[in-house]
């Protein structure tokens, strides 16, 4: 199978620390192939930028006709342009071009001087044309700040500097926050107008990471290009950066970015993705105890509680979906009674308020209930928490609220719910396992007596299960068997 293709639009760096030789690595060790159009050449290192040579238009529009020609562009990620002929170049292109594209709108090298011919004022001014036609642009505080000719001292700031950015245009914007020096965390900010979030992630040393906006935002392409959405590839790109940076070699006055090999699996590198800035992480809801969360069946009624919780299940959900007022309110009380008499963990889905009032256990919340419930309040009545997450966006809001488990799937497909996203597979679980180490994972979506074998080897701490339960001709003995299953793999 052929990779699918992505450019980079960018200045030449005979260092290799940042422009499009730092941009062409990223994107081939993240499994894209990767193209150029180089638009300058510099004479730089990491303390000093001594000449530029920016290349003719005509010399540009001849590598675009030569790629699109035999190498046609999934994704494009545009750096640095520098001269009025270049960014001419670029439009013409964008308004032909049908992928997707990303901005890295920089303006000036690590060692201080510009990239850019003329003023900048009238640089910014001139690459404005190209906002109409962005899927993303990504640039930092003081680019943001000379972009609107405004200072920004604030979040507020930030998300206001943001939607004024949109309104030139641009269809997705990502301000990074790195040079917020007064923030305790690195806090990035994005919004596409009617979404938004903010990403948190540790603040390290301050030091000359050469590169890091390069690096990052060929990482947004490469994972954009692999068929991700916008939020994925955006948190799967900062976990790449988080790596680099993270792993840093000092190296004489300089601080390289090691460029990795693949994406990141290591969890102190995942970002914290939240809906309004944090001012510090949450604290981390209860564990589960020492015990895996092993069978995991989901149920609708008390009734089904007292048959499978005999049969030694300890851990179970119930999820009610068409009951209100006083019967809701007897099915979860029975249930938490019966719970406490088998000492099994029972979860309430989403109803957190009647979990808090008849002193469930844990509550467990999808996503959309995330932004509805009171997230420090569950946490400070000591109940456990388990969040439900389908892709890498998800896993990052979940991680910065630090719940019990984490849920992922549908690994397999199901028809207890309708799912907007694709099913997972053993090799995207076996990858959630070593994403996500400090959390114990449950694999929900599909599992039966056929696959969950499978599911199990991964090392996955709870196996949820609805209809292989539910609607097997004999639940008794079906959830026998499984919970044998179980505990050969969890037992040994």
């Amino acid at each position: 199978m052929m990779k699918p293709i992505v450019w980079t639009i960018a200045g030449s760096d005979p260092s290799g620390g940042a422009g499009m030789q730092a941009d062409l690595r990223v994107l081939e060790r993240l499994g894209v192939r990767s193209a150029s159009v180089v638009t300058a050449v510099t004479s730089q290192n990491s303390n000093i930028l001594t000449a530029t040579h920016y290349l003719p238009p005509h010399h540009i529009d001849a590598q675009l006709t030569a790629l699109t020609a035999e190498l046609p562009a999934t994704v494009v990620k545009i750096g640095m342009l520098g001269s009025r002929g270049a960014v001419n170049c670029i439009a013409r292109f964008l308004k032909l071009y049908d992928g997707q594209s990303v901005l890295d709108p920089v303006c000036v090298a690590t060692s201080g001087k510009p990239l850019f011919r003329g003023s900048i004022r009238m640089y910014l001014s001139q690459l404005k044309q190209l906002f109409p036609y962005l899927d993303l642009l990504t640039p930092n505080v003081p680019e943001a700040e000379a972009i609107l000719g405004c200072r920004i001292h604030s979040h507020q700031d930030i998300e206001r500097a943001a939607r004024e950015i949109l309104s030139l245009g641009v269809k997705n914007i990502l301000i990074k926050g790195g040079h917020v020096d007064h923030d305790a965390l690195s806090q990035d900010y994005w919004t596409n107008g009617s979404e938004s979030f903010w990403m948190a992630s540790d603040r390290y040393p301050q030091k000359k990471y050469r590169g890091s906006g390069c690096v990052l935002s060929s990482a947004i392409a490469a994972a954009l290009a692999l068929n991700h959405e916008m939020k994925d590839a955006i948190v799967m790109a900062k976990m790449y950066i988080n790596r680099e940076i993270r792993l840093a070699q000092t190296l004489w006055t300089r601080t390289d970015l090691v460029q990795q090999t693949s994406w990141p699996t290591c969890e102190m590198d995942l970002p914290r993705v939240s809906k309004k800035p944090l001012s510090l992480v949450a604290a981390s809801f209860p564990n589960c105890g020492p015990r895996p969360l092993g069978l995991y069946p989901i149920v609708d009624s008390s009734d089904w509680l007292q048959t499978l919780l005999p049969l030694g299940v300890t851990t179970i959900q119930l999820r009610i979906k068409h009951q209100t007022g006083k019967t809701l309110e007897k099915e979860i009380q029975r249930s938490i009674l019966l719970a406490k008499k088998y000492k099994a963990r029972l979860f309430i889905n989403d109803e957190w308020e009647k979990a808090l009032a008849f002193g469930a256990y844990g509550v467990h919340l999808g996503q959309e209930d995330l932004q509805l419930a009171d997230i420090k309040k569950i946490n400070e009545a000591g109940l456990r928490l388990g969040v439900s997450t389908h892709c890498y966006y998800e896993v990052a809001r979940a991680h910065a609220i630090q719940p019990s488990y984490i849920a992922c799937g549908p690994i397999f497909p199901t028809t207890s719910k309708m799912m907007s996203f694709a099913p997972q597979g053993i090799l995207n679980l076996k990858n959630w396992c070593s994403l996500l180490n400090q959390y114990p994972l449950v694999a929900i979506g599909g599992i039966n007596r056929a696959n969950i074998d499978n599911v199990l080897a991964t090392g996955v701490s709870g196996v949820a299960m609805i209809s292989a339960i539910t609607k097997a001709e004999d639940p008794i003995a079906s959830t026998r068997k499984l919970l044998q299953i179980v505990d050969h793999y969890q037992c040994r």
